[in-house]
């Protein structure tokens, strides 16, 4: 989550975007901390994918 504790000597800030992929059953579906999600996929490849492009979109290196 992020966090708003602000930037001093010793602390580390966190990421405003983490990506997670959930699996429910047959399905999979990306979200991130910000509070974007993509919708369930039989493909956990696509999900993967999708959550790669907001990252993408967002400026954040997807690695």
């Amino acid at each position: 989550m992020h966090s708003e504790l602000p930037v001093t000597p010793g602390t580390t800030r966190m990421p405003e975007h983490r990506l997670a992929i959930e699996e429910r059953g047959s399905f999979a579906h990306a979200s991130c901390s910000c509070g974007w999600f993509a919708p369930a996929r039989r493909s956990r490849d696509l999900a993967r994918r999708e959550g790669a492009d907001h990252l993408a979109a967002s400026g954040v290196d997807p690695d």
